[in-house]
């Protein structure tokens, strides 16, 4: 079977080794990155194909007739139009879970810049402020402490269950809201709450909900109205959770203290994204998912995932 992996660049830039995917294929070609016009010139006899934001409509499937199979180099399957596939008979599958404690790791990253500011600081020690500091300990930006600090986590899924243990490390409380905490309801140390109220008590909100018709556009101008004042909001699910024009202006405002996102609504960004005027925003190049070890788990399972479908025993099938 011939594979063609479409975008291979961003999972793989020369660090980890392609040799287990070449293994399962008669033919295999990794093409680092593939323009919505050239998919059919790189796949059309391809029986596999992978992706990792390389769209798949409808009509690009029309013109992959050999085409048996998709494995989304990711957890979110938005890129493939899942109805068509299942009309062609076409098997996708994803990778779910590689990420999580990677993503997790992240949200805390932001979340301690956005508190501690250490990397704001360090750079002002290189730019010679704490040098010129007439006392031994120079700070420009108010320092909070996590402990007793309530973290509304909005999603429950892996990431959002590993924040939550992390935040309670750190000796916080912890609001959740899911679409199904009666999932949960053997736990009683878990507290769920509807979105209104987690945004109305919550000092620091982290966003790890999938992408969905309810999802899109959570935060907006009304749902930010309820914010404590000077509450952290954190994103590192996808950019269209959030309407950025309204963060921007509540960033403005002031009553949102701060927004730290690792994704936003089109990535890459076109330079005119109001977030990026905005005061107390920081924003990192959707890199949450990418450690080394992460992206490792992903390029096994998906190799995984191919080797059960040739055993006609599919795998983390979506479609």
């Amino acid at each position: 079977m011939k594979i063609v992996v479409l975008d291979g660049y961003t999972l793989n830039p020369g660090d980890l080794d392609w040799a287990p995917l070449k293994a399962l294929g008669s033919s295999c070609v990794i093409h680092p990155r593939t323009p919505l016009d050239q998919i059919v010139e790189k796949a059309h006899d391809a029986e596999i194909v992978l992706t990792n934001k390389t769209v798949l409509a409808a009509e690009t499937l029309d013109l992959l007739p050999k085409l048996q199979y998709i494995g989304v180099l990711a957890t979110g399957v938005n890129v493939v139009d899942l109805q068509a596939a299942k009309e062609r008979n076409i098997i996708v599958t994803n990778v779910p879970g590689y990420s999580t404690g990677s993503v997790a790791q992240m949200v805390f990253a932001l979340l301690l810049e956005m508190t501690q500011h250490v990397g704001h600081h360090a750079q002002k020690v290189k730019q010679g402020d704490w040098v010129t500091c007439p006392d031994f300990s120079f700070r420009d930006y108010p320092l909070i402490e996590l402990a007793d600090k309530t973290l509304g986590v909005v999603g429950y899924g892996q990431i959002g269950q590993q924040v939550s243990t992390i935040a309670r490390a750190f000796g916080m409380k912890v609001l959740i809201q899911t679409a199904h905490p009666e999932k949960y309801s053997h736990n009683p140390e878990l507290e769920f709450t509807d979105i209104d109220r987690l945004f109305s008590e919550s000092d620091i909100i982290s966003l790890n909900c999938p992408l969905t018709e309810t999802t899109e556009n959570l935060v907006n101008t009304a749902r930010l109205a309820r914010v404590k004042q000077g509450a952290l909001l954190i994103n590192t699910g996808r950019g269209q959770l959030i309407n950025e024009e309204a963060v921007a202006e509540a960033l403005e405002e002031g009553y949102l203290g701060g927004y730290a996102t690792d994704v936003l609504s089109q990535e890459p960004p076109d330079e005119e994204n109001p977030l990026f005027a905005a005061p107390n925003c920081i924003i990192t190049p959707h890199i949450a998912w990418a450690t080394t070890e992460a992206r490792q788990r992903l390029l096994s399972v998906a190799v995984a995932n191919i080797a059960a479908f040739q055993n006609a025993s599919p795998q983390n099938r979506v479609a």
